[in-house]
């Protein structure tokens, strides 16, 4: 239970979406408990026409708002630092019963992410002056500035698997840069997804109008897209829905910047620690339930190492115990929800007919919870290896050799993580410098994140963009030309 008054009411949000306060919704949107199936409450939930008003009631907001002191700002982004702080259990268990986190990855969520975020779009804008001006000398005397101006309204669609953190990495840069933002949170995750960050926002003084949350699906979201208020949009999602994504918002001429799927491959060397490479695999697939961009969906091990490394993942994937967060300390938590867990069974039913073999798991669903699976002998033309899963499976491929672990990582569509795993950082730099990935980690696995550091995927997991410290600045700034003559321009025409 938290300890302190709680900062967000489920029946304040009730038929209501949030423009800095509370205001009545034309539907509503019904929060289920992915573990028990049960309502946690009810919130308001939008369109295209609730998308057209916050736009542009965001665009009138944000001219005073980019006038704002870069120190204001940054004082607001680190209030919300220490609001959600004082209010991270709160938070952590709102994580745990609407996203099905287990107690300890919501922990991460909040603490090591979230936060982190704001206080780093604090930082961002106060260490970043002197790189928004700069004066380029020019030979007529002309004085000649450079500089960045925000972009006016950032549109930010965020998801449902990591809500929290997927969606303040944008809001947070955004207005810590004078922009405003209108966040379509998803329909799993109103709550997470943008709902507590906006009564942070509120606690920590942000004007209002600068902020709108509307809960709702792809009416929505198709308006950001077309809405002519909104500049840019910040996509995180499925490589699915963001080639539809792309497609609107480049027809409207909007920047757009995609943070899509993975199928992410963990590579153990001939030369690795087979025990701890079993463990970082474990972690890599089942964290989360597998429903990350970044879980390792592909293990590619070499023979020399492959049965024993296969027996191990078994053996730790089989005694993971899995259950629901919020009433038992457990490994694996409910995926989103129960279709989702008979989608990954399905793909796992569709290669063990194939002759892939189930090490550990592999049994039917039991409504939202899906076992920790282990797959020998997959073959690549099986989904379950050339497919994102978004479950706890990981798939085996033994190789021979170095240059076949290359070969069979990089023969993807995707290019977001990857892992390597040895004994020889030397071996894991020959090898991770030959892969096709945006994000290379040598001695773990694929998943990791920091606020610091610009984080985007090459091919089908994005489009070049990144988020994260000086990424940030190209993603949510625009650059502007200013020039001032000391005297009134003339010219022979």
């Amino acid at each position: 239970m938290t300890t302190t008054m709680a900062l967000f009411d489920i029946a304040d949000a009730s038929g209501k979406l949030w423009d800095g306060s509370w205001r009545d919704a034309p539907d509503s949107l019904e929060i289920i408990e992915p573990a028990t199936g049960s309502s946690l409450g009810s919130v308001g939930a939008g369109g295209a026409s609730e998308v057209r008003r916050a736009a542009t009631a965001a665009a009138r907001a944000q001219v005073a708002w980019a006038q704002t002191s870069i120190a204001e700002r940054a004082a607001i982004l680190r209030r919300a630092a220490d609001i959600f702080q004082e209010h991270h259990q709160e938070a952590e268990d709102w994580l745990v019963r609407e996203a099905g986190g287990t107690r300890p990855r919501a922990e991460f969520e909040v603490g090591a992410l979230a936060i982190n975020e704001l206080r780093e779009a604090a930082n961002l804008v106060e260490s970043s002056a002197e790189a928004f001006q700069f004066e380029v000398a020019d030979p007529r005397g002309i004085k000649s500035l450079v500089r960045r101006v925000p972009v006016g309204v950032v549109g930010v669609i965020a998801p449902w698997n990591f809500p929290m953190i997927l969606s303040s990495r944008s809001v947070a840069p955004a207005l810590a840069l004078g922009n405003a933002v209108v966040l379509k949170a998803d329909p799993n995750t109103p709550v997470t997804g943008g709902l507590f960050l906006a009564r942070v926002f509120e606690e920590a003084g942000l004007p209002a109008g600068l902020l709108h949350v509307i809960p709702g699906g792809a009416d929505a979201g198709n308006a950001i897209c077309e809405a002519p208020e909104i500049a840019m949009v910040s996509f995180t999602g499925s490589t699915a829905v963001g080639r539809l994504v792309g497609e609107a918002a480049g027809r409207n001429l909007k920047r757009v910047a995609l943070e899509l799927g993975g199928n992410n491959a963990f590579i153990v060397l001939e030369d690795a620690d087979v025990d701890a490479a079993s463990s970082t695999g474990a972690w890599g697939s089942f964290l989360h339930q597998g429903q990350i961009c970044m879980s390792a969906g592909r293990h590619i091990v070499h023979e020399k190492v492959a049965d024993e490394y296969v027996a191990k993942l078994a053996e730790r994937a089989a005694r993971l115990p899995v259950g629901d967060p919020n009433t038992g300390e457990v490994a694996i938590g409910p995926l989103i929800t129960a279709e989702s867990a008979a989608r990954v069974h399905a793909m796992v039913a569709e290669a063990t007919a194939a002759g892939a073999k189930a090490e550990a798991g592999g049994t039917a669903p039991n409504g939202a919870f899906y076992a920790p699976t282990v797959l020998s002998a997959v073959k690549p033309e099986m989904r379950v290896w050339n497919e994102e899963i978004f479950g706890p499976v990981a798939p085996v491929i033994v190789v021979s050799s170095d240059d076949e672990a290359v070969a069979l990582a990089n023969d993807t569509e995707y290019g977001l993580s990857s892992g390597v795993f040895t004994s020889s950082v030397e071996h894991g730099r020959a090898v991770a410098d030959r892969l096709h990935t945006g994000l290379v980690h040598i001695g773990d696995q694929t998943v990791d994140d920091d606020p610091r550091i610009p984080f985007g995927g090459f091919g089908a997991s994005g489009n070049g963009s990144a988020f994260g410290g000086p990424a940030n600045l190209e993603e949510f700034m625009h650059w502007q030309w200013w020039t001032e003559r000391p005297d009134t321009a003339v010219y022979p025409f």
